[in-house]
């Protein structure tokens, strides 16, 4: 009869009870080898988060205080020369009666340099650290004062300064506020705020697939705030059960629509900054089945421009409504066969991560950049303000990767995009007008992958480039020559501890999979790597429309576990299928549609099988491990390809596609209720009883992304199958196991021996 292992607590003995190298004792003496204890040492130096003044003369960021221990300057650098200067040192925020300066976290710079917000004590929201408590300080009187003094510390959300700088609105408990900062009156906009009425912010798959979290606008002119209000009643909730932080369990529950489930319903309003009533905007259909992923002030103070996106995602319409009446217009229609993206256009991102708006407006608001794949290729297309003229400013059989600034004084936009090579990653600029021809900007010989935040005024831009055999260097450019004014980071000391390192060649193919298909993929060989003798192979894989793989880019982390395995003896490779988000056109990032876990698994199995023939790969010992969608294509891999992988580590998947968010899942699948055979065939687990391999599944409990709801479910399919497997649990974890003291020291440390174990590693000769 087959039996499963015990577990988890077997699994922890045995852990406990024997060293991860226990079979090779002598890796751990020689420094030339990455072990579990180094691979997270070989950290490269960065600038970290910073702040461009408004006018790109210097940027702003956060620095250890020489004059007090533990605690925080925030200075300014001259983009061009480095001169720093301190703007506000870690005693001038230390508050009246405290013994410390405040711990800041984030800050942010009024536009005319005098006044800061200060965000601290930050409280974690789902992904995010969002909720926290706010300071305001004066630059010219040296005054620190608390935000919202009636509030319980680490309660308010998103706040930021009226463009005069004289006011703050910020969230308290799904309700808006503006504080004066002048008389410290505080005004509260909206009263309905509650458990399932939320204004100002968003719910849980808002936040995750939409990016929406910070959900108010101040109009130009400071008169008015245009927000977000989120009706989530009736939606069904979700509970997870804590077991280790109390004596007894305790219940989290939250609203979270699965596929085919009610959503909440979204609106959009104006109210005025001084109170009163929300005009809201007569946006047509039924919220409960449409998205409003996105809304700004349309470059005046009467008008806001509003995406509303169909319950398919197959329909996106830009309109415009009027503040004073809540009349709206539809200005342009996207549409689409399978799903449209609402995430490419000229976003500014915030160091949360918060996306700002879609649209931009130049031409004094007489025209917006639009982003879109209409000729096949994602381009940035400028559109009247009326819809009525739409024409591509950067033409070309090549995709947009993203906008990198909007330079409307000088009329330039700085996009990236890498036309020759999927994988890496270069800036060009063009004119808004669209009169000349993408020039790029980013040198011809520093082939890899290059970064940039840019100067508001795009004469200046901090740069870092990298590549898979390149540690990441940082400096400072001015364009467009690309000249540089000082570099700020070589990661020499980084490169020179690298190369002490038994060597890793990791090089960069394209497989064939079928006629006129091609895979990119990266392969790491071990050090002394002979072709004559065959070796195993660990497939990394994700495979689904929000990750690419293959990208010829420095990582440290999980990519220097990656290069520790092959040192152990393996050849670990990457293939970026079919659907995943690359930069190779409509057509193939999104033949995946309502082909989830089909199309990906077979594109990575051909891939599979067409390198299990190089002859110095090993047939009868393939792996392959993948996180989160990865987890999921690890499962169909094991399943579905029984006869090609022989070890699959998998960890927090999504086993049942059914189990998992209506916004993410409907997207590339379509609704469960049209289409329910899909569902079912897209789902690793209808396919669990073809397991014939060795499995490892791992997730955390406290996973409120990818729930462990799913992992039992397949646990229960593979033990009405008869099949046996491993399992880890780890308790109250979230989605990315990190949380608790070794979590992720243990987690690599029980992939690292389950692949010892069940796949050893080294070569073996014919």
């Amino acid at each position: 009869m087959n039996r499963i292992r015990r577990i988890p607590l077997a699994l922890l003995v045995l852990l406990v009870a024997m060293p991860l190298f226990a079979q090779q004792p002598a890796r751990q003496l020689d420094s030339s080898l990455l072990t579990l204890d180094t691979i997270f040492s070989y950290s490269a130096k960065s600038l970290g988060w910073h702040q461009w003044q408004a006018d790109g003369s210097g940027y702003l960021m956060l620095e250890p205080s020489a004059a007090r221990e533990n605690a925080l300057d925030i200075v300014r650098y001259d983009a061009a020369s480095g001169a720093k200067t301190i703007l506000v040192s870690a005693q001038n925020l230390t508050p009246p009666g405290a013994q410390s300066p405040l711990t800041i976290e984030e800050f942010t710079l009024s536009a005319d340099n005098s006044r800061l917000l200060i965000f601290t004590n930050s409280a974690r929201v789902w992904r995010s650290n969002t909720r926290g408590d706010y300071w305001f300080f004066d630059l010219n009187s040296k005054k620190l004062k608390r935000l919202g003094d009636f509030a319980k510390p680490s309660t308010l959300m998103f706040a930021k300064f009226s463009p005069d700088a004289t006011r703050v609105g910020y969230v308290h408990e799904n309700n808006l506020y503006v504080e004066n900062l002048a008389n410290g009156r505080v005004t509260q906009l909206t009263t309905d705020g509650a458990q399932y009425t939320v204004n100002g912010t968003f719910d849980w798959v808002y936040e995750e697939e939409l990016f929406c979290r910070d959900g108010f606008r101040w109009s130009p002119d400071g008169k008015h705030i245009a927000y977000w209000q989120l009706d989530s009643s009736g939606v069904k909730e979700f509970k997870m059960i804590n077991n280790t932080e109390e004596l007894y369990p305790k219940i989290i529950s939250f609203p979270y629509p699965k596929a085919g489930e009610m959503n909440s319903a979204a609106r959009v309003g104006v109210i005025n900054a001084d109170g009163g009533k929300t005009q809201w905007f007569e946006v047509p259909g039924d919220a409960r089945n449409n998205y409003l992923p996105r809304m700004e002030w349309a470059a005046s103070s009467s008008e806001v421009v509003i995406q509303q996106l169909n319950r398919l995602q197959n329909t996106n319409v830009v309109m415009i409504g009027d503040a004073r009446t809540g009349k709206v217009r539809p200005v342009l229609t996207e549409k689409e066969n399978t799903w449209v993206d609402v995430s490419w256009g000229a976003i500014d991102w915030d160091r949360r991560g918060l996306a700002r708006g879609d649209v931009e407006w130049i031409e004094g608001g007489k025209r917006f950049l639009w982003v879109s794949e209409r000729d096949g290729w994602r381009h940035v297309y400028s559109v009247s303000r009326d819809g009525s003229d739409v024409k591509c400013i950067t033409p070309g059989n090549y995709d947009l990767i993203g906008v990198e600034l909007v330079d409307v004084p000088n009329g330039w936009i700085y996009f990236s995009a890498s036309p020759e090579n999927a994988t890496q990653k270069y800036l060009f600029r063009t004119r808004l007008d669209g009169s000349s021809k993408a020039e790029r900007l980013s040198p011809a010989n520093q082939p890899g992958t290059h970064n940039y935040t840019i100067s508001p005024r795009g004469d200046l831009a901090i740069h870092t480039y990298s590549a898979a055999a390149r540690v990441p260097m940082t400096d400072v450019v001015r364009f467009p020559q690309h000249a540089v004014m000082r570099t700020m980071f070589d990661n020499k000391e980084l490169a020179e501890r690298l190369a002490k390192l038994k060597p890793v060649v990791q090089e960069f193919f394209r497989v064939k999979i079928e006629e006129g298909v091609e895979l990119d993929g990266w392969m790491m060989k071990p050090p002394g790597f002979d072709a004559t003798k065959r070796y195993p192979v660990l497939f990394h894989v994700y495979g689904e429309p929000w990750g690419q793989t293959v990208l010829d880019t420095w990582s440290g982390g999980q990519a220097l576990w990656h290069r520790m395995l092959a040192q152990q003896g393996y050849v670990v490779i990457s293939v970026d299928n079919r659907g995943t988000p690359a930069p190779r056109g409509r057509a193939w990032r999104k033949s995946i549609y309502r082909q989830m876990g089909i199309r990906n698994s077979s594109d990575q199995a051909n891939a599979a099988r067409a390198i299990a023939k190089w002859p110095f790969v090993d047939s009868t010992r393939i792996g392959i491990w993948g996180w989160s969608g990865g987890g999921s294509s690890t499962l169909n891999a094991l399943f579905r390809y029984p006869d090609v992988y022989q070890v699959g580590m998998s960890v927090a998947p999504v086993p049942d596609v059914r189990y998992y968010d209506s916004i993410y899942q409907e997207r590339y699948c379509g609704l469960p209720q049209d289409h329910p055979e899909e569902y079912k065939q897209s789902s690793p687990v209808t396919f669990a009883s073809q397991l014939k391999g060795q499995l490892l599944v791992v997730h955390g409990t406290g996973d409120d992304n990818v729930h462990y709801q799913g992992t039992e479910t397949l646990i229960n399919a593979l033990v009405a199958a008869g099949k046996p497997f491993t399992m880890m649990a780890y308790p109250n974890r979230s989605h990315g196991i990190y949380e608790g003291a070794g979590t992720t020291r243990h987690l690599y440390g029980l992939l690292t021996q389950y692949l010892n174990e069940k796949l050893p590693p080294g070569p073996r000769v014919e």
